[in-house]
């Protein structure tokens, strides 16, 4: 965002000032930079199945205890331990082959 105002600046405003606030936006965007790159760093990419977790969904078939839900727009083979019936909004608590384990949301 700073380097676009920085552009800006620089065809807009008259010399010197051009310079000098354009110089100011390109220590922002540094410093912008840096904050999202600490921000970041080291947090491990979620993909695939175990972007899945604490996702939420919808039961579609009774799961007692194993039935079926839509989850991310997607049909999964479920666990429910304690029981969902269709309609219920339930999350992933984990995943075992296909097969979802769910709770019910409160």
């Amino acid at each position: 965002m700073f380097l676009i105002a920085g552009l800006v600046v620089l065809l807009i405003l008259p010399s010197p000032w051009n310079l000098i606030v354009s110089g100011a936006c390109l220590v922002g965007f540094v410093g912008e930079v840096g904050f999202w790159n600490m921000k970041v760093r080291g947090k491990r990419k979620r993909v695939g199945v175990e972007a899945l977790i604490e996702a939420e969904g919808t039961v579609l078939t009774p799961c007692h205890p194993i039935g079926q839900v839509l989850v991310v727009g997607e049909r999964w083979e479920a666990r429910c331990d304690e029981g969902a019936d269709p309609g219920e909004k339930v999350r992933v608590v984990a995943i075992e082959s296909l097969t979802l384990t769910v709770e019910k949301v409160a």
